[in-house]
């Protein structure tokens, strides 16, 4: 077997099931959902890299020269060849993002202690080091531009944190519009915005054209080489600043498309950012004092203002690369059973990535309003900021090795390739780890706090499962009671949802214990939930016969899809008449989970936080799209 025909095995056409419209379209779109992060680095990146070169013994023009080569360079490697050509063909039929990836790994369902279950864990580990860049990344955009008030103005200084938490209060509150919403209306701005930056750095490469020097390597590795190796450390950490935002070109996958966010990169951003970079570097060539603010000093005097107002507004888009990609991940864990099921708003109808889900944009929110409260200025949120992209990109590469050794790639091409590219990425983590302490730890406490609570809710439905696979009653026994027993039968249909495909629910027998009586048409109705973001309709509904108006229906789902039970139902050939389609009446068991010592689980504190979390889950309803007019409870008690 070929890797393509290995590949596309396991996808199908994305098409199908998304319209992304015009590729011309999609990717303005994806200017402002994907690129607002890296787009707007330019502000702080190289500022932050001159800093740290203090030390460096080099001169000012030759240590901006070299820097600015780094960061070319780490452009056209990281970002380009390794995202934007390599890890975006690891989709999974159309999803990008490290759940997409372990669905592809088919890691959900492995053992702990296994090789899988290592595997899990990794790659949840890089799912939740996305939440702690999230909660950095709309903190130092914003911060970073609002502080362009002070160049002019050192007065200004103490309305910068009031002005930062105002716009990022409006940001997350215009979530809920729906990234479709957002593209359209930012996808245009951020056009602007890279033509602007583009321009700018043309103009001052004009006046310095010795500064071209930089597109080669040889002065970022003598940079390397001549500066003590504490400051190329340091150096490398800051370079590394330039690159984030490059994970959302495969983390937004799914809300834009793979070529849209390629011609973006190649057609627009990338040219323009190196043309700002060098822009910047020129500027300090000709003007050391220029390095206290590099981006600013581009623009003359008259446009400082406008620029201040127009990077605000960059800034503003910067985040919504990464707020959409935390989106889009929360509803993958979701669907495979990693995060409780939170209440998810699908934001557009002809697009099944775009959702908002509230919890985690106001959890976002506090997260990222406490960073700017906490760390107070772009430079000291740089100590904090790194580390966690840093870490999430050395998971993503070796995960992507994995996929394509899966997809029946020559095992020493992919070694040579994501090795080399895995070697970039270590170093570049090294350069981060350094700022542990001066603000590292922050993203790495809420990627911590959120790895730990996936894995905490995966092993608690685990133990629910099994507490449940212990009551759940064979099918064959129960027909055969039903058949003995002397039940009384009602017009209508019910419809009982089982968590297994196979056995009776505990709702049904419950059910029957206390009211002796049964509809005289009954689905058992479980949801499956593939590796695969979407499920074809052919492919969408199995009914098996079980007894005379007793059937069991198995529905699949994608994990980008949302769970319509009734919709489901009614696609399927099950006994029930079309026209009574609108009175089944679901059964859901509601479940009050027990934190138990006397059965063998989890430790006892963590049991009562699975409870915790269980409890405060959306409504099975609600998460499966059924009117509560047609919802009928059954409550019992399942310990762990």
């Amino acid at each position: 077997m070929t890797p393509d025909t290995a590949r596309n095995a396991d996808r199908t056409v994305v098409a199908s099931h998304r319209k992304h419209g015009s590729a011309a379209i999609m990717s303005l779109a994806a200017l402002g959902i994907v690129y607002g992060d890296i787009g707007t680095s330019p502000l702080y990146a190289f500022k932050v890299a001159l800093q740290s070169s203090a030390g460096s013994g080099l001169s000012p023009a030759a240590a901006a020269i070299g820097l600015v080569s780094l960061i070319i360079w780490s452009l056209l490697i990281v970002v380009s060849l390794k995202y934007a050509i390599l890890i975006l063909r690891a989709d999974n039929r159309g999803e990008g993002g490290v759940v997409a990836m372990l669905a592809l790994l088919n890691a959900r369902d492995a053992r702990a202690g296994t090789w899988r279950g290592y595997l899990l864990v990794v790659g949840l580990v890089g799912a939740a080091l996305l939440y702690g860049d999230g909660a950095i990344t709309p903190a130092i955009s914003v911060l970073s531009a609002v502080e362009g008030l002070k160049v002019d103005a050192p007065a200004l200084d103490r309305l910068v944190l009031p002005i930062t938490v105002i716009i990022l209060l409006v940001l997350f509150a215009v979530q809920t519009k729906g990234t479709a919403f957002i593209g359209r209306l930012f996808g245009p701005i951020m056009l602007v915005w890279f033509l602007a930056i583009g321009a700018l750095g043309f103009a001052s490469i004009v006046h310095h054209p010795a500064v071209l020097i930089a597109l080669e390597p040889a002065p970022a590795l003598e940079y390397l080489a001549h500066a003590p190796l504490a400051v190329s450390f340091a150096a490398l950490g800051a370079v590394f600043l330039a690159v984030t935002g490059g994970e959302a070109m495969y983390a937004d996958m799914g809300h834009c498309g793979r070529m849209p966010i390629r011609i973006a990169w190649f057609a627009i951003a990338l040219p323009a950012l190196i043309l700002n970079y060098l822009g910047q570097a020129a500027g300090v060539v000709a003007d050391p004092a220029a390095a206290a603010s590099p981006f600013f000093r581009l623009s003359p005097g008259w446009a400082h203002y406008p620029l201040v107002a127009f990077a605000t507004a960059a800034t503003v888009i910067a985040s919504q690369a990464i707020i959409s990609g935390v989106f889009s991940l929360t509803q993958q864990a979701m669907q495979m059973g990693f995060l409780p099921r939170l209440q998810m708003r699908h934001t557009a109808q002809d697009e099944a990535g775009q959702v908002y889900v509230p919890f985690a944009n106001w959890m976002l929110a506090v997260a990222t309003l406490a960073a700017v409260l906490i760390f107070r200025s772009s430079d000291a949120l740089a100590g904090a900021y790194g580390i966690a992209v840093a870490g999430l990109m050395v998971i993503s590469t070796f995960l992507a090795a994995l996929v394509a050794l899966r997809w029946g790639f020559n095992p020493i091409a992919v070694a040579a390739v994501n090795g080399a590219f895995l070697i970039v990425d270590l170093v570049f983590f090294s350069a981060n780890a350094t700022k542990l302490l001066e603000g590292g730890w922050f993203p790495l406490l809420i990627a911590g706090t959120i790895a730990f609570l996936m894995l905490t809710w995966r092993k608690g439905l685990l133990l629910v499962e099994r507490a449940r696979a212990h009551q759940r009653e064979d099918e064959a026994a129960f027909v055969g009671a039903m058949r003995e027993e002397k039940l009384v039968r009602l017009d209508g249909t019910a419809a009982f949802l089982s968590a297994a495909p196979t056995g009776i629910p505990l709702s049904l027998s419950h059910h029957l214990r206390h009211n002796r009586a049964l509809q005289r048409r009954v689905l058992l109705v479980s949801v499956v939930t593939k590796d695969i973001p979407f499920v074809t309709a052919d492919d969408r509904a199995t009914v098996t016969f079980l007894a005379d108006g007793f059937e069991r229906v198995l529905l699949n789902y994608g994990f980008m899809e949302p769970l319509d039970i009734p919709a489901g139902v009614a696609a399927a050939r099950t006994c029930i008449p079309r026209d009574e389609l609108g009175e089944v009446s679901y059964y859901i068991g509601h479940e009050t989970v027990i934190a138990s010592r006397q059965v063998e689980g989890m430790a006892p504190w963590r049991e009562r936080l699975f409870v915790t979390m269980q409890r405060n889950t959306s409504p099975n309803g609600a998460s499966f799209c059924i009117p509560s007019r047609q919802i009928v409870v059954v409550g019992m008690e399942i310990e762990i």
